[in-house]
Formats: C-alpha cells, sequence, structure tokens
C-alpha cells in the first residue's frame, strides 16, 4: 500500500475549493445570524413573501426531509459525526480533481455541510427558514447551506453526464501544455 503523499491532502483546486467552502459557511453563518438574532424569526411565526413561499422558524433534528431524527445528545454527535466524516472525504475528493467546475461543485457541498454540522453542534439540530408551497403541497424547509449543497451536486451530476458542458475544459497532460480528453 502506498503511504500519503502531500498530493493525497491538497491539490490544485484545492485552495480554490476551500475558498468557496469558506465563502458558502460564511454566507450561510451570516444569513442565520440575521434571521435568528436581529430579524427574530422565531418570533414572528409564518412570514409570507409570496402565495407561494413563507418565511419560517424550523428547527431540523435530522437530515434531509426530517429523517433519522436525532432527539438525544449521542444522536446528535451520530449525525454529527457522520457528517464530519463526510466533510473530510469531500476533502480528500477535493484534493484529486483535475477540473475546476468539479472544486466549485465539491466548496459548495463543503461550505454548506460546514454550515449545516456548526449549527447541528452548537444548537443540537439544524436551523431552517425558506418554506416554498403550492396547491396545498409544502415541500421541505431549507436554509442557505441547503441551497449550496443542492447547486454543489448539480455541478457534479452535469458534469458527470455532459463533460465539459459547464466549461471544465480539457485536462492538461504534459509539461509541453498538450492537451488530452476527458478523464475517466
Amino acid at each position: 500500500m502506498e503511504r500519503p503523499t502531500r498530493e493525497t491532502f491538497w491539490g490544485p483546486f484545492s485552495l480554490f475549493g476551500a475558498l468557496i467552502a469558506l465563502a458558502g459557511f460564511a454566507a450561510d453563518r451570516l444569513h442565520k445570524w440575521w434571521m435568528l438574532d436581529v430579524y427574530g424569526i422565531a418570533g414572528r411565526g409564518r412570514v409570507e413573501v409570496t402565495s407561494f413561499f413563507d418565511l419560517v422558524m424550523a428547527w431540523n433534528n435530522g437530515v434531509s426531509y426530517g429523517l433519522f431524527q436525532a432527539e438525544t445528545a449521542t444522536g446528535v454527535a451520530i449525525l454529527a459525526g457522520f457528517a464530519l466524516l463526510v466533510i473530510c472525504g469531500l476533502g480528500l475528493w477535493l484534493a484529486r480533481v483535475e477540473y475546476k467546475v468539479t472544486a466549485l461543485a465539491i466548496g459548495l457541498i463543503l461550505g454548506g455541510a460546514i454550515g449545516n454540522v456548526y449549527d447541528r453542534i452548537a444548537y443540537g439540530a439544524v436551523a431552517d427558514f425558506f418554506s416554498f408551497h403550492a396547491f396545498g403541497f409544502y415541500w421541505y424547509i431549507f436554509n442557505i447551506a441547503d441551497v449550496w449543497i443542492a447547486l454543489g451536486v448539480i455541478l457534479i451530476i452535469l458534469e458527470s453526464v455532459w463533460p465539459g458542458l459547464v466549461g471544465a475544459g480539457k485536462k492538461k497532460d504534459g509539461p509541453d501544455g498538450e492537451t488530452g480528453g476527458t478523464p475517466v
């Protein structure tokens, strides 16, 4: 088995992805701080913005769609620990990406994941605010971090289905600038 090298943990687009993650995390924290401490959404109840969009205060003790509810400190620790493992895995993936768009996608996912795990550790649950609904059907309630995660996943799917479609370009193969095809 090969011994891990510096490149195992840091690649050509790691700084770019890390900066995107930091910006995503900062935007999420700023928005949550504003909603909770400045705007005071908890005391306002449901705030109708449009006929299909409301601002609400919801604490999600689980993961997406409220799955795997964690009502105890042990449950919260398990969910936070799993999220931290996923964050570490994404960081390792980021060190190996060959295209900037993939680093952007992973950075968005990392920023959102770090924002939500911060909530889980600080509050025991994730703060959600945005509620879309139509014709009596309510989608799940979400936050800025969830938007970053969804955008990152969409970019990864687009790049996987249509390589080069979202500006990935071609991989540089040699020192002379010779380009090769899209890596498999």
